[in-house]
């Protein structure tokens, strides 16, 4: 591939730069299916997968629900901040970002200015669906069921819905349901950031 842009005199040192570097974001709401596609989108076009909520707790050797805990909202969404800009500096990288990410500072901005951003958009009936099988990993939805979880995920996806719509692709995978959905879906993502 070197070789190629090197006879090809026609290419900017810009376009240079974006082929040897190239990142992708998936933003979304919990649930979406950010990070079981981003492993797998990630395998097939050969980046590094980051999970930036397990980025985070790496780091800081602590839970995203223990960071909430001891700081707060703010104190949790600086760190966020802090190490997105982080690991947007890391080359060849698929980044699957925490569902309030685009929303706090200038976060949804700063992903669209380092690399390409896909919104990975999901229903709130398939949300609810979704989040009710999983909802004890996720201490914001531990005491919701049914309707009251239904309401709170439309409430909230409606407030963050205009961050998530700046992405540069929006694509909804109401559809995942299994390991082969996810190839499917990967495969469709490809053709849309080629």
């Amino acid at each position: 591939r070197i070789c190629t842009f090197w006879k090809d005199k026609s290419f900017t040192f810009v376009q240079l730069l974006e082929f040897f570097m190239k990142r992708i974001f998936l933003v979304g709401y919990m649930g979406a299916g950010k990070t079981t596609i981003g492993k797998v989108l990630s395998k097939m076009v050969g980046l590094t997968f980051i999970d930036l909520d397990y980025y985070i707790e790496g780091r800081f050797r602590k839970t995203v629900s223990q960071l909430f805990a001891e700081r707060g909202e703010e104190g949790f969404r600086t760190i966020e901040h802090n190490l997105l800009h982080e690991v947007a500096e890391f080359e060849d990288v698929l980044i699957s970002t925490g569902g309030g990410t685009p929303c706090f500072f200038d976060n949804m901005a700063f992903m669209r200015q380092q690399g390409t951003t896909i919104y990975l958009q999901v229903s709130v009936e398939e949300l609810a669906k979704r989040l009710e099988l999983g909802k004890q990993t996720r201490p914001v939805l531990k005491n919701r069921t049914g309707e009251a979880l239904r309401a709170f995920i439309q409430e909230s996806l409606a407030a963050r819905s205009p961050f998530y719509e700046q992405a540069e692709i929006i694509f909804n995978t109401d559809s995942l349901m299994t390991d082969v959905d996810a190839k499917a879906l990967s495969r469709d993502i490809i053709q849309l950031i080629k």
